[in-house]
């Protein structure tokens, strides 16, 4: 299965990624009506003074977030791809502080958001990777 891979040493921390991942699953069709928005990416940049990279979903193999999840709206598609049901979040957060790599947060609403690869939009591939000006960001199988 094809994943989202960050090298932290390409890395500009210009946060784009975050910003094409908040568009991509916004519902708007111009990136400029984000202004003055607070954006929601399903990826965020982690940076201090030596090193910056993104942290984004693992897609985990046995993922303990699905597990964890009491209301069932989290699942793991046929392709591999950890999915939310938002319809069926109750906000309780568990896998939030389950997720061995903080890759799971809760939206203003409390109901959570992650990296679903860009599945449920058109953008073919995760938008980070197509943001990214440095090719830091990868979506590959390894």
């Amino acid at each position: 299965m094809k994943k989202v891979y960050v090298n932290e040493k390409w890395c500009l921390g210009c946060h784009l990624c975050e910003y094409n991942c908040a568009f991509a699953n916004s519902g708007l069709n111009d990136m400029a009506k984000l202004k003055g928005r607070t954006i929601l990416p399903n990826i965020r940049v982690e940076e201090n003074d030596k090193i910056c990279f993104a942290v984004n979903c693992r897609h985990c193999d046995d993922p303990i977030c699905v597990k964890s999840c009491i209301a069932g709206a989290l699942s793991k598609s046929p392709e591999g791809v950890v999915e939310i049901n938002k319809n069926k979040c109750v906000g309780c957060l568990t896998c939030v502080l389950v997720c061995p790599f903080g890759c799971v947060l809760p939206d203003e609403n409390g109901i959570i958001g992650k990296c679903e690869l860009c599945t449920k939009n058109s953008f073919g591939e995760p938008a980070c990777v197509k943001g990214c000006p440095n090719n830091a960001i990868v979506f590959e199988e390894r």
